[in-house]
């Protein structure tokens, strides 16, 4: 079969659940004889197993990755008249939190390698600012410990949006531990995909941990005790189950997803433009952005060629429908231009090396 025959689709889910699927199908019979559906056993092996393999004191799994950003802003007390400062180019919800916490979204301008730049840091902060959601996108770590720096000198939290980045290290440390706390997705597209949505986060603070497990189970210090109003956003039982499972191979999924990005940018750096991951982190490539003024183009070519591919994300977010004209077109350049340069390659553990081919085989026919 030649290369350009080869179909690749953007994702392949069903194939990476065939690797737990006898597992979990011997599991499952146990979990649903055992009677205990909501924050269970298996939620509970989970949490510490995920605290192990993320390096963090506390785990707390909650319904999805947005969630785990929420609780930890309402756990910091953060409301109404504050204001809270993140990334345009990340997905809605890093932002839409911050209005759901009832403060106001700042938006910060990007580097080089497309994560929050900490050189325009310092200037938007203001009096407001109680926080910054600093984003590891595709899961490439942000200059972290530059902006927990310039955060401390002006008493505000970092919280990470790890939502693609679960296995991630910067200077060595996994991502999450950096700030006051850490936001991980569990949908199904991620590195470490439930067969549902799913989230969880981290932190090395105790009271935090104390405060954000009553706040997701609607405050309840037992089942007749309200110790405060909080929230319901529980993982349920049989995601914990697959989680575990999954979580076994995620070290390997990672492994062979840097190996496929390693091929990718070897073959196409010098065709088109490719993200910059900084020497001292480790990513985990939840996408890979290659970035040419002929986008759309290339996109429907290597459609014809059987290759599925994606924009992320199309419109940045300070030029959403939702902020009205408090933006404009120039506001964030860098971000802007990766809504209309970028493209997403297929990466996922269950590529094989021929599809890989047929992928970067494509992008060079249609450059040639």
């Amino acid at each position: 079969m030649s290369a350009d025959s080869v179909i690749v689709p953007f994702v392949d889910l069903a194939a990476q659940y065939q690797e737990i699927k006898v597992d979990f199908l011997l599991q499952l019979d146990a979990l649903g004889a055992s009677g205990h559906y909501i924050l269970g056993e298996q939620v509970l092996q989970f949490e510490k197993e995920l605290a192990s393999f993320c390096e963090s004191k506390h785990v707390i799994a909650v319904a999805n990755g947005s969630d785990a950003l929420f609780l930890v802003l309402k756990a910091l007390g953060i409301g109404p008249g504050d204001e809270v400062i993140t990334a345009p180019n990340s997905f809605v919800a890093s932002a839409w939190v911050i209005a759901a916490a009832g403060a106001t979204p700042r938006y910060c301008e990007v580097d080089e390698g497309f994560n929050l730049d900490p050189k325009h840091l310092a200037k938007t902060i203001t009096k407001r600012t109680k926080a910054i959601i600093p984003v590891h996108l595709a899961g490439i770590p942000c200059k972290i410990e530059e902006i927990v720096n310039i955060a401390r000198e002006h008493q505000i939290e970092v919280v990470e949006d790890c939502a693609q980045a679960i296995g991630a290290r910067y200077r060595n440390q996994h991502v999450g531990n950096f700030g006051i706390a850490g936001g991980f997705s569990l949908h199904p597209l991620k590195n470490l995909g439930l067969l549902g949505d799913g989230g969880f986060l981290t932190t090395n603070d105790s009271n935090l941990d104390t405060r954000i497990r009553l706040l997701r189970n609607h405050g309840l210090v037992d089942r007749d005790h309200v110790k405060l109003w909080g929230y319901n956003s529980r993982l349920d039982e049989i995601q914990a189950l697959i989680g575990r499972l999954k979580l076994r191979h995620l070290n390997a999924w990672n492994v062979r997803v840097r190996e496929i990005a390693s091929i990718y940018q070897k073959t196409l750096s010098t065709i088109v433009e490719t993200l910059k991951v900084p020497s001292d982190s480790l990513p985990v490539w939840h996408n890979f952005l290659i970035f040419t003024e002929k986008r759309d183009n290339l996109r429907n070519y290597l459609l014809t060629r059987g290759i599925d591919t994606r924009v992320h994300y199309p419109i940045p977010i300070h030029l959403q429908e939702v902020h009205g004209n408090e933006y404009v077109r120039g506001s964030f350049p860098k971000a802007e231009y990766q809504s209309t340069n970028s493209l997403s390659l297929p990466i996922y553990p269950t590529l094989t090396d021929h599809q890989v081919e047929a992928v970067t085989t494509a992008v060079k026919d249609f450059f040639e």
